[in-house]
């Protein structure tokens, strides 16, 4: 899921989180990317104006939240925290890090069949784990499932409402994957999700049971026509025609989705390469959190991601730095101007005096005559190597001076 910079009219603060990007913008609200007290990276949920003004959605969307509390399910974005009484309503869901199933599919194209059986899977158990807890997703879709390394989430509970209070005419949802009776208006169950669930796995196997076109066009083959479903894997093809039946009570539980797919053992990875590195990416990073930028006023910290955080190293300030370059800088020119000038007398004197009592004469002088060429050059390679340490150093405190 990419995150993008906040702008200048986006809140800095919902509640006790702090906001860092946007994840994206729905009909009933928008999605921030923010962090916890304690820096854990969340979703915070911030409702529409429109919709906040209306008593009505505010009673749906207490019960909603409520019952998404109750959610525990291994493949959906649990609720964190929620205020529906708040100015405007919000809502904090687990943030999960992997791109969402709309946007690999159209990167990457479509899935080979041991994926779509995991990801059916993943589904499947979320809506099994949703709809015990008294909720209809409504708005089961692509863009609202996202891709981790353990297996699919299904997030964006920002427009499912308690069931005992989802009898209404009202048409939400988005074209393309609605079930009959929510295009008719009709009273909705838990298999209006099962549907939603089949035209997903499909457009995942890169089939589209009732075509493409204008929503009018779309909206009218999902009431009246049988979906075409051509081209799918002869398992998966009858397990979402029995999902797509007009009839709402002939459609399978979630349950029932589960034991017909029977995915395979997840290995290293069940999702195609491409799309694994999708993911992989998106897991090696954290948030950038600058302080600096985050307090001017209609300036925004670069909220984009970043390579998780690299071991501490030590600045040493710039005075220190110098210092430094010139204690280094004096005995480094001292050793160029001996090894240039060519003096070694202590050698010579000291190899004489030490080997005197055991050394020919011939045998000192020939010493004597090795240190007199050895020491100079070692005194000018020593001085050289000081003499551009000592440079380094200066350059570096310049650098260190400019950036304060």
């Amino acid at each position: 899921m990419s995150v993008e910079p906040l702008r200048v009219s986006d809140p800095r603060q919902v509640g006790k989180y702090r906001l860092l990007g946007r994840l994206g913008v729905g009909g009933m609200g928008e999605v921030f990317f923010g962090l916890t007290p304690g820096r854990r990276p969340v979703a915070v949920k911030l409702i529409h104006q429109v919709h906040a003004a209306n008593l009505e959605f505010r009673r749906r969307f207490r019960l909603e939240i409520e019952a998404a509390r109750k959610v525990n399910g291994l493949h959906t974005a649990g609720v964190v925290d929620a205020d529906p009484a708040a100015d405007p309503p919000w809502m904090v869901t687990a943030f999960i890090a992997g791109p969402s199933l709309q946007r690999a599919l159209a990167e990457h194209g479509p899935f080979p069949d041991v994926t779509l059986r995991v990801l059916g899977a993943g589904i499947a158990e979320a809506l099994e784990a949703i709809h015990e807890a008294g909720l209809i997703h409504r708005d089961l879709k692509p863009s609202n499932i996202l891709l981790a390394a353990d297996g699919p989430r299904v997030i964006d509970f920002g427009i499912a409402r308690a069931t005992d209070a989802s009898q209404t005419t009202a048409m939400v949802g988005t074209p393309g994957f609605m079930s009959p009776e929510m295009l008719t208006g009709e009273p909705l169950t838990p298999a209006s999700d099962i549907f939603a669930f089949g035209l997903v796995l499909a457009h995942a196997a890169g089939v589209h049971p009732f075509g493409e076109g204008p929503q009018q066009a779309l909206s009218y083959r999902i009431i009246h026509l049988e979906p075409r479903l051509a081209g799918l894997e002869q398992g998966l093809g009858e397990l979402i025609a029995r999902c797509l039946a007009k009839d709402s009570t002939q459609r399978p539980t979630p349950t029932q989705v589960l034991q017909a797919l029977a995915p395979p053992m997840m290995g290293s990875s069940w999702l195609p390469a491409p799309v694994q590195n999708m993911v992989d990416q998106q897991t090696r990073l954290e948030p950038s959190t600058p302080q600096d930028s985050a307090e001017v006023p209609g300036r925004t910290a670069p909220h984009s991601l970043h390579p998780a955080a690299q071991p501490t190293r030590r600045t040493w300030p710039p005075r220190f730095l110098s210092l430094l370059a010139a204690a280094v800088l004096v005995p480094s020119l001292a050793l160029l101007v001996l090894g240039s000038q060519g003096q070694s007398g202590g050698c010579s004197l000291f190899a004489a005096s030490a080997n005197a009592a055991v050394l020919s004469q011939h045998r000192i002088t020939a010493l004597a005559e090795d240190c007199d060429k050895t020491i100079p050059r070692a005194a000018f390679l020593l001085g050289t190597i000081g003499t551009a340490l000592s440079a380094t150093l200066a350059v570096r405190a310049l650098r260190r001076h400019r950036e304060r």
